[in-house]
């Protein structure tokens, strides 16, 4: 007997168990199903972000930051480290308790707003009265077991993506390494590769690097970070560089060997020389596909596109009446909190109201030390669009709080248009500004001027200092610098 819901998720990400717990709130009867599952079989909710994504992957960054402080920072604030030694065992066991914190917390959550949940795969079976049957199977189970059948009259599809691999070499998660196996490597890599100069690539190597590892970034394109501005790109870049983090430029990989213990690229460099570098640990993440194995769109006649997202139009409706996409699966940046946006707004159309979602306001952040963060306009693409504005930057050096960290890398940059002022972009690199990135991200929620952000008094001694004074360089008046 399949029991009925108002609105059934399949996921439980963060677009999935936040549509959930929003449906609840507004009063609909919900169920989310979830496949994850923790060490001991148990459900493991929260997705690819909590299980083997933001979350383990920033706990492991501040590890490795700590220890690298302790190395080689601390001398200058006159504090002195005899014996330092690393446990990678228990830094890999906090991770995992911050993880199971977060799974906690959202089955607490679901228990709280009162969403059921389910553990299992879930797959389309066929429309039927009253809705949508979807059929839920535990993975590992025998055919038949452990599954059963719920009944949405709406259906949230949050079921996330997946690591891309390279065409002839799949991932074991030993040598050739996912997002998955990049967060379980047991011991230091004398020499480590990583394809892809993205967001995993550069905090999975910044770990790595600050516990020891040699690190490679092998990027195909010529330039670093592409969607970040260029200004911003360059000094994070030079940061890197000086760090020791290897990152080559314009590389076209034609051959991944893996042998016995290690593995053989084979990529043509920049100059078009042909170059063979041997990893003990090789980390892949040229970018994610869309987790829609075993969905079974075509049971209901969902539509997808060529390489399987779920087609959906601007408010996150398919092409089938009470059926939703949200987060990785869909369209648009593959970015946690825009998933969460996602599914509070479906779950707010689901009860009637008109909520709305600006992209352009949603922002970017690369947790890496310097740490990179940006929302709007870069100035290389309105140079290309042809639009007028005016730019302002602050370096953090000329800022008092990050004097007194000790960590003046970088800076902060704003951009307004040339006659209005509205602030168009705000890019970041420096320290904390996986923080100070809210402040850009409200200002252009509300139309602020970049005159807004400069006349609005800040904190003394703060880093967010740095963007009062990159609001006052718009208009060529910074105090500071």
């Amino acid at each position: 007997m399949s029991k009925n819901f108002d609105v059934v998720v399949i996921g439980g990400g963060p677009g999935g168990y936040i549509a959930a717990i929003r449906a609840a709130q507004l009063g609909q009867s919900v169920a989310c199903i979830d496949a994850w599952q923790n060490a001991k079989g148990g459900s493991a909710l929260g997705g690819t972000c909590t299980n083997v994504g933001c979350i383990p992957s920033k706990a492991l960054l501040q590890s490795s930051e700590h220890f690298e402080m302790a190395g080689h920072g601390f001398a200058e604030h006159g504090i002195g480290v005899e014996g330092l030694k690393l446990d990678l065992g228990q830094m890999h066991r906090r991770k995992d308790k911050v993880v199971q914190q977060n799974n906690d917390g959202i089955t607490y959550l679901f228990k709280k707003n009162k969403v059921t949940s389910f553990l299992g795969r879930g797959s389309f079976v066929g429309k039927v009265d009253g809705g949508y049957e979807i059929k839920v199977a535990r993975e590992g189970a025998a055919d038949g077991a452990a599954s059963e059948s719920v009944i949405g009259k709406h259906v949230i599809v949050a079921t996330g993506s997946v690591p891309r691999s390279l065409a002839d070499t799949p991932f074991d998660e030993k040598l050739v390494l996912s997002n998955t196996g990049a967060l379980a490597i047991d011991g230091v890599p004398k020499k480590l590769g990583v394809i892809g100069a993205g967001v995993i690539g550069l905090e999975m190597g910044s770990v790595w690097r600050r516990l020891g590892a040699e690190v490679t970034v092998l990027e195909a394109l010529p330039v670093f970070l592409a969607a970040v501005d260029d200004q911003i790109a360059k000094e994070a870049k030079k940061a890197f560089d000086k760090q020791g983090l290897v990152i080559k430029l314009g590389v076209k990989i034609t051959k991944i060997a893996p042998g016995a213990n290690d593995v053989a690229v084979e990529y043509a460099d920049a100059d078009g020389r042909q170059q063979t570098d041997t990893y003990d640990r090789l980390i892949v993440s040229i970018g994610r596909l869309p987790n829609t194995a075993g969905l079974e769109p075509a049971a209901i006649g969902l539509q997808c596109d060529e390489r399987g997202f779920v087609l959906v139009d601007g408010e996150c409706r398919t092409n089938l009446e009470n059926v939703w996409g949200i987060g990785d699966v869909v369209r648009g940046p593959m970015l946690a909190h825009k998933a969460e946006e996602e599914g509070v707004a479906v779950a707010e159309r689901i009860a009637g109201q008109r909520p709305h979602i600006d992209f352009n306001t949603v922002p970017w952040v690369i947790y890496t030390h310097p740490e990179i963060a940006w929302v709007g306009e870069a100035e290389q693409t309105l140079k290309l669009t042809g639009r007028a504005y005016k730019a302002g930057s602050f370096p953090f050096m000329a800022n008092g709080r990050a004097r007194a960290l000790g960590d003046t890398t970088g800076m902060v940059k704003v951009i307004a248009d040339a006659t209005t002022d509205e602030i168009l972009g705000v890019h970041m690199v420096g320290p904390g500004v996986s923080e100070l990135i809210a402040e850009a991200v409200v200002a252009m929620e509300f139309k602020a001027s970049a005159e807004d952000i400069a006349r609005i008094c800040h904190a003394h001694p703060s880093l967010s200092e740095a963007t009062k004074e990159a609001a006052l360089a718009v208009d060529r008046r910074t105090l500071n610098f």
